[in-house]
């Protein structure tokens, strides 16, 4: 019986090794693991199977190119390609920093991140030992990878897009200079203390 148990649970474990996460929404974004593990319940609950590597995070292709190069020259130095190579890039990151957010998180939404962030926790601590068995699984060196690839993707995007404004290209391919209003103009400089 227990011989049955085991080579079915190492059957399940070999089958499982090559699974893959992608976002609830299905969007090609890229996830941390912590990212994961607070999407959802069924994320905070598979926290261990990411533990032990079973389950990884997909890193899409145009962030394995940005890793290999981050500042490689595209082949083509056109502004239609530079706004499909940066269109690629926002998929797989999300919105840079000059595209203006989003404040979708509300205090419900802030309440249930963090409630799935303790059950992720809780799960992660059915673990023994959890930070050496990432270890010697790949779990934790993967997670480097899916962050370096994130750092990767964020500076061939502000590469490609100071190249974009160089031949004066349209947004995406340059960075949106007018995202906040400016400032009111001053009247002049007030110190802050007095002076003669």
């Amino acid at each position: 019986m227990r011989k049955a148990l085991g080579a079915s649970t190492v059957a399940f474990l070999l089958l499982a090794g090559g699974c893959t996460t992608a976002p609830r929404d299905g969007s090609p974004q890229i996830q941390t693991s912590s990212d994961a593990n607070r999407e959802s319940l069924g994320g905070a609950v598979a926290a261990p199977l990411r533990d032990v590597n079973v389950l990884r995070t997909k890193i899409p292709e145009v962030l394995l190119r940005a890793i290999a190069d981050p500042y490689g020259r595209p082949v083509r130095l056109s502004c239609p390609a530079l706004i499909s190579i940066v269109e690629e890039l926002d998929a797989a990151l999300g919105p840079d920093l000059d595209q203006p957010a989003a404040d979708d998180d509300d205090l419900m939404q802030r309440g249930e991140k963090g409630a799935l962030g303790a059950v992720a926790g809780a799960a992660q601590d059915v673990i023994p030992f959890r930070s050496w068995v990432r270890k010697l699984t790949g779990a934790e060196r993967h997670d480097k990878l899916v962050q370096q690839a994130i750092m990767a993707g964020a500076v061939r995007r502000g590469y490609l897009k100071g190249l974009g404004e160089s031949k004066g290209c349209k947004p995406p391919a340059t960075p949106l200079h007018d995202m906040a209003p400016p400032p009111p103009p001053t009247q002049g400089f007030k110190p802050r203390y007095p002076t003669r």
